[in-house]
């Protein structure tokens, strides 16, 4: 598999293929019933959980009304903190940015913290087409890299594969990248932790630039904010002389008060733990602490547009937990790939459509990605309705799409009908009188017939109810 997401079929195309791996599907089934259970018992702990999740609720909205002044806000934070911020308007800006960044150190290599806004604008390859090396170093960013694979899991990248997958994937590719993997390595979880540990080990030492992401950017601070359970981040952040940091305008908080609430909830609706194991706050530069350079690129990259939709807007909210594809049914089904953007699940058939605009194929199936049963919107930390943002982009899609000809034709007939009153109650009445000669099924050809033969026609009842209440207004007449 190549290491972008171009050139993906449309996600019913890519998921009939995928629900055919049984090897995926009982991976996902595993680590995803694994992941949520957990979950739940961690959630269950708090008796104010709805109170907190409501709190998540209206800061993000509160932060998104007013989302110019904290950004602003941020940016002086930042600059009086000795870092240097930088604006992109688009992946390929943001993309500049980095690569001038790295070369202008002389450096060709960087160690990358995980981050789903550096997956979402490509960097990694961006960096390659400028002969930069990018090293990820979060043990399962790692793997999928290794195996010249593609993260299928916002949390979790590497979910769909096994610890015999990921041995093999150690033995044969660890020697193209660096250190090899030891001597006869198993699947043991302890040996595959510390062969990542010795291989990566030598890239901390030696790496003069790091490039992060951020969970939470503090506006009256101007403070980053890092959560992780492996330390790697904290390698990372620490160690190189520079630090670029690649961050969505979305994840900026007013204050350090709202920050304690988002800690509360991201670790248990992610990780399941009470909190993370690595959290990692920086402001700015300090001389002799950290790296000597910091840089903020604040990515826009389609949040704009997406924030001026009403009903979307809401998936502005996301804290990138993943909560909601460890229960939905169809990614347990279907995997991460078959949706063709770093956002896989039900956060990314709203968020990605939004982000890349409705103009693809890809892009303009994925609102219909879902069964819209409901479980993501009940597990989400911040009540992001994503049944409720699938179906207005449900909408856009039909808007803009041509349809089938009978489709529209039905469509352009009901419209009139619905427009003229008069034809209207007509309609009405032949209807009725013809009940008995009417079909129980649809009488479609070919393919349609399975589906018309499983479903009755409604019974026409003998009257409208225009003329039952018409008959009943005269019954009443004293």
């Amino acid at each position: 598999m190549s290491g972008t997401y171009l050139g993906m079929p449309a996600f019913p195309k890519a998921a009939a293929v995928s629900t055919q791996n049984a090897q995926l599907r009982a991976n996902l089934t595993h680590a995803t019933h694994t992941i949520r259970d957990k979950r739940a018992k961690a959630v269950a702990e708090l008796a104010d959980w709805a109170e907190l999740r409501q709190a998540g609720k209206e800061i993000k909205d509160r932060t998104l009304r007013r989302l110019d002044h904290y950004l602003l806000q941020a940016e002086a934070a930042v600059t009086a903190a000795g870092g240097t911020v930088h604006w992109a308007q688009a992946a390929a800006e943001a993309n500049r940015i980095v690569a001038d960044l790295v070369k202008a150190k002389g450096e060709r290599e960087v160690v990358k913290v995980k981050s789903m806004a550096t997956q979402e604008i490509g960097l990694n390859e961006a960096l390659a087409a400028e002969g930069i090396t990018a090293y990820e170093t979060d043990l399962a960013e790692l793997i999928v890299q290794l195996g010249d694979d593609l993260p299928s899991h916002i949390l979790v990248p590497a979910i769909h594969r096994n610890r015999g997958e990921i041995r093999d994937i150690f033995r044969e590719a660890m020697s193209r990248w660096g250190r090899p993997a030891p001597e006869g390595l198993t699947d043991s979880p302890a040996e595959l932790a510390e062969a990542a540990r010795l291989h990566l080990r030598e890239k901390f030492l030696r790496a003069k630039v790091a490039v992060s992401g951020a969970n939470f950017l503090v506006a009256e601070t101007g403070s980053l904010v890092v959560v992780e359970s492996e330390g790697n981040g904290r390698m990372c952040l620490t160690l190189p002389e520079t630090l670029i940091s690649v961050v969505g305008i979305e994840k900026v908080v007013p204050t350090w008060r709202d920050l304690e609430v988002f800690l509360q909830l991201l670790p248990r609706s992610s990780t399941a733990e009470r909190m993370n194991p690595y959290t990692s706050i920086w402001t700015g530069t300090t001389r002799g602490d950290g790296p000597s350079d910091f840089h903020l690129v604040l990515l826009d990259n389609g949040r704009t547009d997406t924030l001026a939709d009403e009903v979307g807007r809401q998936a502005l909210r996301c804290i990138r937990c993943s909560a909601c594809l460890n229960v939905c049914p169809v990614y347990e089904r279907a995997g991460g790939h078959a949706y063709g953007s770093p956002y896989p699940g039900p956060i990314g058939a709203i968020l990605t459509p939004q982000l890349r605009g409705l103009t693809s194929e890809v892009d303009a199936s994925l609102p219909y990605a879902s069964t819209l049963c409901g479980a993501c919107y009940e597990v989400c930390p911040v009540a992001i309705d994503i049944p409720e943002v699938l179906v207005h982009l449900r909408e856009q899609v039909a808007e803009h799409g041509t349809g089938h000809r009978a489709e529209r034709a039905a469509i352009k007939a009901a419209t009139w009908l619905l427009d003229h009153p008069a034809a209207y109650r007509t309609a009405l009445r032949a209807a009725a009188r013809t009940r008995r000669l009417q079909p129980r099924r649809l009488p479609l050809p070919g393919p349609a017939k399975a589906w018309s033969d499983t479903r009755d026609l409604p019974t026409m009842p003998e009257q409208s109810f225009r003329d039952w209440w018409k008959t009943r207004g005269q019954e009443n007449t004293p």
